[in-house]
């Protein structure tokens, strides 16, 4: 297939358009802020919520799901991408996952206090596909790109996310805002925010159908034969025996899992933490999500200019110094203002590092391979890893000492090795800008 054609990579880039409604409306706005309110018990005002039988403070059970969600998709990545590159069937299990994302996504709609326990396990299910979906998108751009164009092609795509997200947001903020205006009596406070849900799902599933109009579905030409599974595994095998002899890659993967700790955690909690900490208005907490998005999509094409200019690993270390300074900063803040503040370097620096840690380790495949899922499964995992135990321990010195602020002494630590591990990669030569070589 020819690469860098303009349709393929606008398709490619339609579906960070598509998804990105989920992290902006679920992930980080108007989900957090109405599972909140739901979970508060409306009469005495406890925070206290009963899950399967478990009594959690809701922040925690909060954080508890994000990482159930990940640790399950990290689980099932590895085995479900050499299958897919075996089987030359990517985009049918990237479609698979967006489908059970999307439609997940969809029936939240019907979250309420008495289906409390239910609308939990779809938040779930729709984190799992969310994140299923993104592994197998990710392995196309070295597949539909030349690498001069990866970092370029990976912050186009983030751009599009944030300002498509932020266009559904705004009509969602309309709707929960001034409901009189779309027939909704102003006392019916639950509808807009369900609604807000419903329009998220239908976004992603209906934009992603031009994408997978035309993504190539088999751009190798596969034809497997005999058993998918266990061949898959076969996959697996080789591409895992081929990694341990890239030491570079390696290294990116263990700065990756640290620094990557700390941005998601971040990206998870933050709303929760203005709300419970910081007990800011609702409508100040969306409108600080809307300017972190906005500047994130310079954010994202800034970086990419000083990767050109002085390479991947540079940028991303400045990046993280930066993300180091955000949590000494959020230890301290009291108010309002300080949390705006921090929310503008925040989007600064969120999508550079998110689209440029992935067009850096697209460099760091060998150019000769076919298994880009698979090799993507082992960035996925990584990541995913890193969510979990970035959340889990966000939320159990939480629980334990009774302050948010606790944690983010945590993810400073985070920042820290991953910034060391950082400066290892980036103590090769071949490492220069636009070029990685193992």
């Amino acid at each position: 297939m020819q690469k860098n054609n303009p349709t393929v990579t606008r398709a490619w880039c339609f579906y960070d358009w598509a998804n990105s409604v989920y992290s902006l409306v679920i992930t980080s706005t108007i989900f957090p802020i109405y599972y909140s309110a739901v979970a508060k018990h409306p009469a005495s005002g406890s925070t206290v919520v009963s899950f399967l039988g478990y009594e959690l403070q809701s922040s925690v059970l909060f954080s508890y799901a994000v990482s159930a969600s990940f640790l399950i998709i990290a689980s099932l990545s590895p085995f479900l991408t050499s299958i897919a590159d075996y089987s030359g069937r990517k985009k049918l299990f990237m479609q698979l996952f967006c489908y059970l994302g999307s439609i997940s996504c969809a029936g939240l709609y019907f979250f309420t206090r008495e289906t409390f326990t239910f609308s939990v396990i779809l938040f779930v299910l729709a984190s799992i596909g969310f994140s299923g979906s993104i592994v197998f998108y990710n392995s196309y751009l070295p597949e539909i790109a030349t690498e001069d164009q990866y970092d370029k092609l990976s912050a186009r795509g983030f751009a599009m996310g944030y300002f498509g997200s932020v266009l559904l947001l705004i009509f969602n903020l309309a709707m929960i805002l001034k409901p009189e205006i779309f027939g909704i009596a102003p006392d019916n406070k639950s509808l807009p925010p369900r609604i807000a849900f419903l329009t998220t799902g239908l976004w992603w599933f209906g934009f992603a159908q031009y994408t997978f109009y035309h993504l190539p579905g088999n751009v190798y030409k596969r034809t497997p034969r005999g058993s998918w599974i266990l061949n898959g595994f076969k996959e697996l095998q080789k591409v895992l025996a081929q990694v341990k002899e890239l030491p570079l890659l390696k290294r990116f993967l263990l700065a990756y899992f640290f620094y990557n700790m700390g941005v998601q955690t971040v990206m998870y909690v933050a709303t929760i933490f203005g709300i419970e900490e910081l007990s800011l208005p609702d409508d100040a907490l969306i409108m600080t999500i809307l300017i972190i998005q906005l500047v994130a999509i310079a954010g994202a094409y800034a970086f990419a200019f000083l990767s050109n200019k002085f390479g991947n690993i540079w940028a991303l270390i400045l990046a993280v110094i930066i993300w180091i300074g955000i949590c000494i900063g959020a230890y301290f803040i009291q108010g309002a203002f300080d949390f705006y503040v921090l929310a503008a370097v925040v989007g600064t620096v969120m999508g550079g590092v998110q689209s440029l840690s992935r067009s850096t380790y697209s460099k760091l495949i060998p150019a000769n391979t076919t298994d880009h899922a698979s090799y993507f499964s082992f960035y996925d995992v990584t990541e995913k890893v890193s969510i979990v135990l970035g959340t889990l321990a966000y939320g159990a010195i939480a629980q334990a000492t009774g302050s948010m602020r606790n944690s983010i002494l945590a993810l400073i630590i985070f920042f820290a090795v991953g910034l060391l591990f950082l400066a290892l990669v980036r103590g090769k030569k071949s490492l220069t800008p636009q070029k990685i070589v193992n």
